[in-house]
């Protein structure tokens, strides 16, 4: 087992062709390290596919080859690969159905900064402290000499930018403004990148979202902030965009806030209740949401929990309270 580039680019090296997958419901730095990381590959000469478990998101099309990402289905069922690259992912479950995609137990390389990272590859190169899987990907670039053009470099600089918040979060370090320096040098449109991802909700949608506003709840004399959406909210409203980033940056927002939590019943299923939480720093989310089997970062984390949302909220909101 290896948590280190070195490992990580031997990997690539001696590998030839290649199952390229992230987390479910997958955001920019998912997105920005796969297709990097695809567009590594072939760089390289070598053979690689992109399948994830979900449809590409609202908000990302104009990332460049995000047409070549498959969904799983009957088609991903029949693709040819000798190992994996499991990107963003703390552990194997969460990449949904793609794990049953190796039935041969073809070779698994795991890249990824979660804190909460599980080490389930054969060869784990896991890094905590740094901002985002892009930017362990640029890293890889570096190191296995390959240059970064201006897609690569639009990939990378999304999966950074989103998962440090715009660089306003905690994870936005000196090394982080340097590679971002350097990926500006291609003439990167950050405008047009910073609508497409923040400024593109379509109104449906964002009527919905000021529908769930003025539920929102405060507890622990104002410290914890938090929003509920069941099932009736959302039935018979076909969702473009994800706005659980849009509702915890309202709570987070609000004078004397230190954990803002999202609950939301999944559609479709019965009693299970997706819960997101966001820390402004004090308060170490992963270890609650590792509590209710999920996990992610200190200041932002998910844990999918089964059983009536009521009750998971009472138990989750007490759970915080022991942390404060």
């Amino acid at each position: 087992m290896s948590l280190n580039l070195k490992n990580a680019a031997a990997f690539v090296k001696k590998q030839n062709n290649f199952l390229i997958t992230v987390h479910t419901n997958p955001e920019g730095d998912a997105l920005g390290s796969e297709i990097a990381f695809y567009l590594l590959l072939k760089k390289l000469g070598k053979n690689a596919v992109m399948v994830n478990d979900d449809e590409l998101p609202y908000g990302y099309t104009f990332l460049p080859e995000a047409n070549n990402i498959k969904k799983f289905g009957r088609h991903a069922m029949r693709v040819k690969f000798d190992c994996m690259a499991v990107l963003d992912c703390s552990d194997m479950a969460r990449t949904g159905e793609i794990a049953q995609l190796n039935t041969a137990g073809a070779p698994v390389l795991n890249i990824d900064h979660h804190i909460s990272n599980e080490k389930f590859g054969d060869v784990n190169w896991v890094e905590s402290h740094v901002s985002s899987t892009s930017e362990m990907i640029y890293k890889l670039y570096k190191k296995l000499r390959v240059p970064i053009d201006r897609d690569t470099a639009l990939c990378l600089y999304v999966g950074i930018s989103t998962d440090t918040g715009s660089f306003r979060y905690s994870n936005t370090a000196s090394e982080t403004h340097k590679i971002t320096a350097d990926l500006l040098k291609h003439k990167l449109n950050v405008p047009f990148i910073y609508r497409n991802i923040y400024e593109n909700v379509p109104f449906q949608d964002m009527k919905l979202l000021s529908s769930i506003l003025p539920g929102m709840k405060r507890d622990a004399g104002g410290r914890i902030v938090w929003f509920a959406i069941n099932q009736k909210m959302l039935k018979n409203k076909k969702l473009c965009f994800d706005l659980s980033e849009h509702v915890l940056s309202f709570g987070r927002a609000i004078k004397d806030t230190e954990v803002v939590v999202l609950f939301k019943e999944n559609l479709g299923v019965k009693d299970e209740i997706r819960v997101n939480f966001r820390s402004q720093g004090k308060v170490d989310v992963n270890k609650i949401a590792g509590y209710f089997g999920g996990g992610g970062h200190r200041t932002a984390s998910g844990a999918t929990v089964h059983g009536k949302l009521d009750t998971i909220r009472k138990k989750v909101l007490a759970k915080i309270k022991e942390s404060l």
